[in-house]
This record gives structure tokens, C-alpha cells and sequence, in this order.
């Protein structure tokens, strides 16, 4: 009986193991046919689940959701690319969900360096 629960929480213990993972979800809006002067502020809000970042970004005309990857190159770092095959370019407001095991300090965004830091209230 012993040998059983010793083995069934080994079992258990194993099965907890978490593999890494980048998860992202997208949803973006057109707020204009041309892309003329997109705005450089960027919101960040954090929570268990992740972190949402709200931005502008020209991308092409029919973008879909499909142009967008993530991936996850080392255990700091997760990079979000947006793809462009038009040279016809719109206004979008994009928000963008991320989830990623390990717990990443680096955000390449599109190109661009985002460095995340804890912050105490």
C-alpha cells in the first residue's frame, strides 16, 4: 500500500512539469485606409494570465490573422512577428494577448525591444 502512494505521487509530481510554450491571441480594428502618422504609445496591462498590449501599427490593407507569429527563440525572450506581403499599408489599433512559460524579460514586438521588469506597487 505504501509502494502504491509513493508511486502514484511520484506519478503525479512528474505530470506537473510545465513545457515551454508562447501562446498569443490578436484582435485589431482598421481606423484608417492609409497610414499616415500611427501613434507611438503603447499600453501594457498585466495579470496571471499574461500580459495585453494595446498599440497602432501600419500593416497590410487585408491583413489577417494568420500574418501574425510567436515564437519563444531562448527561456528570456519572446519575439511577435507581423508579416507583410502588400505594399498597400492601413492603420490598425492591435491588442494583443501573450502568454509564455518560462517567464520571458525580453518582448521583440514587430522589431521593436520591450524590456519587462517586475514593478511593486
Amino acid at each position: 500500500m505504501r509502494i502504491t502512494a509513493i508511486f502514484f505521487l511520484f506519478v503525479l509530481l512528474a505530470a506537473c512539469k510545465t513545457k515551454a510554450f508562447v501562446k498569443h491571441s490578436l484582435e485589431f480594428e482598421k481606423i484608417a485606409d492609409q497610414c499616415n502618422n500611427p501613434s507611438s504609445a503603447m499600453s501594457m496591462n498585466s495579470n496571471l494570465n499574461g500580459e495585453r498590449f494595446e498599440f497602432q501599427s501600419c500593416l497590410d490593407a487585408d491583413f489577417k490573422k494568420a500574418q501574425v507569429t510567436s515564437y519563444q527563440p531562448n527561456d528570456t525572450t519572446v519575439m511577435i512577428k507581423f508579416e507583410r506581403k502588400n505594399p498597400q499599408q492601413a492603420l490598425f489599433k492591435i491588442t494583443i494577448d501573450v502568454d509564455a512559460y518560462p517567464r520571458y524579460s525580453l518582448l521583440i514586438l514587430d522589431g521593436d525591444s520591450i524590456h519587462m521588469k517586475a514593478v511593486e506597487p
